[in-house]
């Protein structure tokens, strides 16, 4: 079973709000997820990432492959917990 990190979409039309799961990479956008590890909203200011690094880290372990953009918030959010 191919496992994948990656955005599920929720909020009103046209005011997105997007929780980081971890999912069945055959499954739908907004389907049925494994765990939820965090969340994103783009449209605060300044940008809103909560993420569970250790749970992002275990789910890498197991061989999980994050999606293009959740790559990018982890990196984001790993960056700003060092700080």
């Amino acid at each position: 079973m191919a496992v994948k990190i990656k955005l599920r979409r929720m909020g009103a039309k046209k005011s997105p709000f997007y929780r980081i799961v971890v999912a069945d990479a055959r499954s739908s956008r907004n389907g049925k997820f494994i765990e939820e590890i965090g969340y994103y909203d783009p449209l605060k200011e300044p940008v809103q990432i909560k993420i569970d690094n250790e749970k992002a880290k275990k789910w890498k372990a197991y061989g999980a492959q994050p999606t293009n953009k959740v790559r990018a918030l982890i990196n984001k959010s790993l960056a700003s917990a060092q700080e």
